[in-house]
This record gives C-alpha cells, sequence and structure tokens, in this order.
C-alpha cells in the first residue's frame, strides 16, 4: 500500500508542477478556450491540461519500475500492460492537442478515439471471460472481445468528454472513479490472497494522483482546462485500466472470496460494469442529450446549454457546489458499485449507502431553496453596507 501512495503522490506533484508548463505552452500556440453562449466562464482560458496529466502518469509509470514490492511481485506483464494504455493515452492525447489547438470535427476525433482503442486491443488490452450465475464461465472469442472493448472504451471516452462543462468536474468524477476501481482491485487481491501488484491498480492509483494534482489549477475559478486532450486521455486510462484486470486474474480469483464476498458473479463482472457505473450519470447525460438533438432536427453532436450540470446552475447552484454535487452522486455510483461487489451480504454497507444517496438527495434539492430564501441583512438589501468606523 505504500508504495502505491506513493505512485499516487507523485503522479499528483508531477501534474501540478507540469500544468504550470502547459498553460505556458497553451498561451503561446493559441490554444484557448473561447467564451461561447453554452459555456459557463466568463474569460478564456488556456487548454492543454492533458499534456500535464499525460506527462504525471508517466512519470508515475517511470518510479513505479523502480519500487521493490511492484518491481518483484508485478512482474513484466504489469508494466508491459500499462506501457500499453500509455503508450494509446498518448496517441488519444495527441488527437485531443489538434483538436485543442484546430477544434477537429467530431468524425475526425472518433476516428482517433477508435484507433487508440485499436492498439489496445491489438496488443492484448482487451476484455478476456466473463462468470456465469451458476459458476461457469464464458469466454470470449477475440472478435467479440474486441468488439465489446472497443464499445467501452469509446463510450467511456465520450462521455467524459461530454461531462466536462464545469471547472473539476470531469477530473473529480474520474479521480473519484480511478480511487473506487483501486479499493477494489486492491481488495479483491487481498481477499483471495493473490499478488497485489496488478496493472488495474497501478494505473487507476496513478490516474487518480494525475486527476489531484491537476484539479488543484482546475477547481473554480480555474487556471486551465484538460481540454480534450485531458477528458479524452483520462477516460480512455481509466476504460483500460478496468479491462486489464481481466487478463491478470484466472476467473476462479475473481469469482471466489473471503466472506461478505458475492461468491459467483458480481466481482468478475466489474470490469465491465465499472466503467459504465462511474460514468452513469455523463452517460446519460449523453443519452438525453442525443434524444434531445435529434427530436429537434438537430445533429446529436450539435453543442446546447442544457446538460445536467447547466441544469443544476438553474436551480440555483452555484458553479462550485454544482460539481462538489455532482462529485458525490458519482462517489455514490462508483464506490455503491464496488461495495455491493465485495460486500453485499454486510449490513453497514447497505446502511452507508442508504444515507449517502438520502444526502446527495438532499442536497442537491434542498440547498437552493435553503439559499434562495435566506434572509437578506438590512444594510445590504437597499444597496447600503456595513457602518463606517468612527
Amino acid at each position: 500500500m505504500r508504495e502505491y501512495l506513493l505512485v499516487f503522490l507523485v503522479a499528483a506533484a508531477a501534474t501540478y508542477l507540469l500544468t504550470v508548463i502547459a498553460r505556458e505552452i497553451a498561451l503561446r500556440t493559441g490554444a484557448v478556450a473561447k467564451v461561447r453562449d453554452r459555456d459557463v466562464h466568463a474569460v478564456p482560458i488556456p487548454y492543454l491540461g492533458g499534456l500535464a496529466m499525460l506527462g504525471g502518469l508517466v512519470t508515475a509509470f517511470v518510479v513505479a519500475r523502480q519500487l521493490p514490492f511492484l518491481k518483484a511481485l508485478g512482474g513484466p506483464v504489469v508494466f508491459r500492460d500499462a506501457g500499453i494504455v500509455l503508450i494509446a493515452g498518448a496517441l488519444i492525447c495527441a488527437v485531443g492537442v489538434l483538436d485543442d489547438l484546430f477544434e477537429l470535427d467530431a468524425l475526425t476525433k472518433l476516428g482517433g478515439q477508435v484507433l487508440a482503442a485499436g492498439f489496445l486491443i491489438a496488443f492484448g488490452i482487451q476484455y478476456v471471460f466473463f462468470p456465469g450465475r451458476d459458476g461457469t464461465q464464458f469466454v470470449l472469442q477475440p472478435a467479440q472481445g474486441a468488439l465489446l472493448t472497443g464499445l467501452v472504451v469509446v463510450a467511456t471516452v465520450n462521455a467524459v468528454n461530454f461531462v466536462d462543462g464545469l471547472d473539476g468536474l470531469a477530473a473529480g468524477v474520474v479521480g473519484i472513479g480511478a480511487i473506487a476501481f483501486f479499493v477494489f482491485c486492491y481488495q479483491l487481491a487481498n481477499i483471495n490472497k493473490v499478488t497485489l501488484a496488478t496493472t488495474g491498480a497501478l494505473l487507476s492509483v496513478s490516474l487518480a494522483g494525475a486527476c489531484a494534482g491537476f484539479l488543484v489549477h482546475n477547481f473554480h475559478p480555474a487556471r486551465l482546462f484538460m481540454g480534450d486532450s485531458g477528458s479524452m486521455l483520462i477516460g480512455l486510462v481509466l476504460s483500460a485500466s478496468t479491462i486489464t484486470l481481466t487478463g491478470q486474474f484466472t476467473p476462479d480469483q475473481l469469482s471466489e472470496g473471503g466472506a461478505g464476498t458475492q461468491a459467483n458473479f458480481l466481482p468478475a463482472l466489474l470490469p465491465l460494469l465499472l466503467p459504465i457505473s462511474i460514468l452513469v450519470i455523463p452517460m446519460l447525460d449523453l443519452l438525453l442529450a442525443v434524444v434531445r438533438r435529434t427530436r429537434a432536427g438537430r445533429s446529436p453532436f450539435a453543442p446546447d446549454k442544457q446538460h445536467l450540470h447547466h441544469r443544476l446552475l438553474e436551480i440555483g447552484h452555484s458553479q462550485r457546489r454544482a460539481v462538489l454535487i455532482m462529485w458525490m452522486w458519482a462517489g455514490l455510483v462508483a464506490f455503491g458499485t464496488v461495495l455491493i461487489s465485495l460486500y453485499s451480504d454486510e449490513e453497514w454497507m447497505w446502511v452507508s449507502l442508504g444515507v449517502w444517496a438520502l444526502l446527495a438527495t438532499a442536497l442537491t434539492f434542498l440547498l437552493p431553496k435553503i439559499h434562495r430564501h435566506r434572509p437578506v441583512p438590512p444594510a445590504l438589501a437597499d444597496g447600503g453596507g456595513p457602518p463606517a468606523a468612527a
């Protein structure tokens, strides 16, 4: 655990420091987010935060290769697969940089996403098997695994891109999801008494660190946006980190566990369920946007100002509060999926999730009403200020 914590801190520190360089590059090259009708920022903000996040991930990977625990127990497979994911991440980050600079059309970006997903598949990063409820296992054919992998990666990349609408929102949602998946990888290996050094754990803890380091510069008021270079990068790394798990555990290791585990089903399905569950809110937002735009006779790729985060602002939340509330919902879904998978028989787990859900609901709908009805001091209501000092 200490080495994973070190990897997290290295990724966070490297990303934090490289963000300053990325901002300077963005200003010099003109990669700046101009103010548009659908945006919520009031002044132009530099892009290219994805370059800093990629640098943080690579730095964490280089450091991890030198750590005794990960080096001894991880073996060549862990670092080989992690390296492949980072190369694919660099590829999709490059596509994002071009978009931040020249505003590529939607089909060109989709082509870049498919190319990066194809790179993962070509080097063996894809779904391998799924369990059945009766203890059997369903081994995917290579073509089936490749198709499912491509769909999950591209869907996750675009969902993160869609949710990147408020300062700190995408980095926080993905960072929370990465932490949840790291907990799952670590605890699953611990329960089954197999190696704690896995590609999924290494990539997810590195991704969480990169998101944390970037958030220092990106939380409202943001000094830098991640842009498509960042949103597509972290979407790919998140989905790929979950996919690697099915290739490094055997079916019996994934499905059997100690007391409190779902003995034969949910743990082995989590590599597929987690990218979907973590991003259920942005994916719902994506689906609603497609339906909304096509019903209006517009292109599904046409931008508008009716995303979920826009609606939170409309009902009275500030930018910071809207982001924190969406983080809370993302955490409920991500950690809820992990806890249900590992501890479905534990009463404390259901109580905790119930309290979390009630608190998130209350904060979402009651806070705007409380702030709207909060009495205004008389001195401020008539335009005056506090009395001057004598």
